[in-house]
């Protein structure tokens, strides 16, 4: 490449400007990230390419200008790093710390870079940044050569499936353009590259400072480089959306757009493949199959769309569809599955916690899913597998999952938009976790419902009554279980068909393998919500008395039953009462550290915001809180 910068203005903005207004947004758009260890330049080079781009305006120029000589690294000469580095931790530190999206341009195609972080407590932050990514740039000090967090980074780029990586040995002007030393440190990076699973790199000298090797190549400075500048190889990398496009047809449906009587049509972002009208399609996962009548978009009716493109599209026959489901190739359709192995980049600050339910999101898809305990954690500075009953921050592990119903998706390995998916907790709201299918489970594809004659209204009819869970929660010596025991008696006098579970009662036989650590309490839950769900089936009423210290189980029982049936039922005492009481001695057990994980003491308990019945019990006496559960309760018929 000679010297004739790609970033030059092209001459058709002066001679057409409405002509160049529409070469550019039709430009083909690369995403890439910055990644590498702490202070390797990675702030820096964004800065430089922004510079060099001409995508500063005067005012910002004299602001870095200003900011250089207060908060800079450089001396003083502009530190383009501040460009990029906006926290003010972040210039206080001159370390990256969040992702930071920076948007520029050249002739030949339009770019948004992410600078993310270095720190390894920070990880989840970088994976964010990587997980729309098409091309990694990892950064390498000269100086240092490859460092453990260069391999975390770079195992991460080969996991979250970024194909095309740029090894960027950066600060060559600190070591005096000196070519062993880039030899050295590419043939390291080659030896971990290939251990893992990288099948080729582009590896590139550059002063991110100097700017030697980003722009135009050869520098002066590297007259022993023959390969292209940073800018000339991101300018003609391929870039994913084509490789997607010659895949089989996916399309998961954002919205069913009904304007009138006249036209049904499913709106969403072609994920992989071509489609054309006409094409034979089959929505999953019902497995119904259509023929292609259209494809609308704001512009106009098209002929065929490819992946990338967001259209309408109206089928020929009336097929139920609705958001979530996915449009596919008739004859190669995607996996639908409710139970599943994945790949898990823990994020949140609080640990993982196994069989309780969080909200799944693949794509337009939203389901409640179940984590079972991680089968390993991977050590990513060593590739190991470490034995792991949860993960924390930042934390990498497998795992098995279960969702509410089927899903639709691909391996991630084979299709990113369909094989990845995020974790919500269901109470926060705080996206906790990133996840990437590996397979479906086979027991998933052998085990399914077996339709039985005797429906449940067929039980609850026989006995004359409404089902019903009437949930007892609350402290340990709150009094739930004389309550729920009191309750039962009166609905026998009633002639009412019961049962009641009992905390401790179930863990003598069905939950006698758990503990009470916070997974063990859910595990508990959990189980005793499916027993509970199956005694509803059969038209009962089941009473259960458990502490259950967490929103989140109770929530997920709820969610197992029918509307309506699920009656939470707050014995609300406070704590000095209950532990005067303590008719078992465990409190005193607690207070004195023999009794570890005890609810209210070393253990938390969430009590219910929005209960259907509560009860006081410093106020009424057992009999009188029946007496009220039951009138609150009635009719039950």
């Amino acid at each position: 490449m000679n010297d004739q910068s790609s970033f030059q203005t092209d001459a058709l903005i002066a001679e057409d400007i409405g002509a160049y207004l529409h070469a550019h947004q039709h430009k083909i758009l690369l995403r890439f990230i910055t990644c590498g260890s702490v202070d390797d330049g990675k702030s820096t080079l964004i800065g430089r390419l922004l510079y060099d781009s001409k995508m500063i305006f005067e005012d910002q120029l004299a602001a870095l200008e200003s900011d250089s000589k207060r908060h800079g690294t450089q001396g003083e000469e502009i530190d383009f790093a501040l460009l990029v580095d906006g926290l003010a931790a972040e210039r206080e530190q001159g370390i990256t710390i969040d992702v930071a999206y920076r948007f520029f341009t050249t002739e030949k195609r339009k770019f948004i870079v992410a600078d993310t972080p270095g720190h390894e407590q920070y990880t989840r932050n970088m994976v964010t940044g990587a997980s729309t990514a098409d091309l990694a740039v990892i950064l390498v000090d000269a100086r240092k050569g490859v460092l453990q967090q260069t391999r975390r980074h770079s195992y991460l780029v080969h996991l979250l499936g970024i194909r095309h990586v740029v090894l960027a040995v950066n600060k060559m002007d600190l070591v005096g353009y000196d070519q062993a030393i880039f030899d050295r440190i590419v043939a390291d990076y080659r030896g971990f590259a290939e251990s893992i699973g990288i099948e080729g790199f582009t590896a590139i000298p550059i002063s991110g400072f100097k700017g030697d090797n980003i722009t135009a190549s050869p520098s002066a400075n590297t007259p022993w480089y023959d390969g292209p500048a940073l800018i000339e190889h991101l300018e003609t990398v391929e870039v994913d959306n084509a490789a997607a496009q010659t895949q089989s047809f996916r399309m998961p449906v954002q919205w069913v757009n009904r304007p009138n009587l006249d036209f049904r049509g499913f709106a969403g972002l072609i994920a992989s493949g071509t489609v054309r009208v006409g094409d034979p399609v089959r929505i999953v996962p019902s497995g119904k199959t259509s023929t292609v009548k259209a494809i609308t978009t704001f512009d106009g009716d098209l002929d065929e769309a490819v992946a990338g493109q967001s259209v309408t599209i109206s089928l020929a026959d009336e097929v139920d569809c609705s958001r979530g489901d996915v449009i596919a190739a008739a004859g190669d359709p995607p996996q639908a599955s409710d139970q599943f192995s994945a790949t898990l980049v823990w994020m949140d600050e609080e640990a993982m916690k196994p069989g309780r339910g969080y909200w799944l999101k693949l794509g337009t898809q939203t389901v409640t899913a179940t984590v079972q305990p991680p089968k390993y954690e991977i050590d990513v500075n060593s590739r190991e597998h470490l034995a792991a009953k949860t993960l924390d921050m930042n934390a990498i592990g497998v795992a098995e999952f279960a969702t509410d119903k089927p899903i639709t998706f691909e391996p991630y390995a084979d299709n990113r938009q369909l094989g990845g998916f995020i974790l919500i907790d269901k109470f926060t709201n705080a996206t906790v976790a990133a996840g990437m299918i590996a397979f479906s489970l086979r027991r998933a594809d052998n085990v399914h419902w077996q339709p039985t004659a005797i429906t449940r209204e067929d039980h609850a009819g026989l006995k004359n009554q409404t089902p019903r869970v009437l949930w007892f929660t609350g402290l340990s010596g709150s009094g739930k279980s004389t309550i729920a025991n009191e309750v039962e008696k009166q609905l026998n006098l009633m002639n009412r068909h019961t049962f009641l579970l009992d905390g401790d009662n179930v863990r003598h036989g069905l939950n006698r393998d758990l503990g009470f650590t916070e997974a063990d309490r859910i595990e508990n839950i959990r189980r005793v919500g499916e027993v509970a769900k199956l005694m509803a089936d059969a038209g009962l009423i089941v009473l259960t008395a458990f502490i259950s210290p967490f929103r989140a189980e109770r929530r997920m029982v709820r969610e197992m039953l029918e509307p309506g049936e699920f009656i939470e039922i707050f014995v609300d005492t406070p704590i000095e009462v209950a532990e005067a009481r303590d008719v078992k001695g465990l409190y005193k057990k607690a207070r004195s550290g023999q009794l570890t994980n005890f609810t209210g003491i070393d253990s938390p308990y969430e009590a219910p915001e929005n209960a259907e019945i509560r009860v006081n019990t410093v106020d009424m006496t057992p009999e009188d809180a029946a007496r009220y559960i039951i009138q609150q309760i009635l009719p039950l018929k």
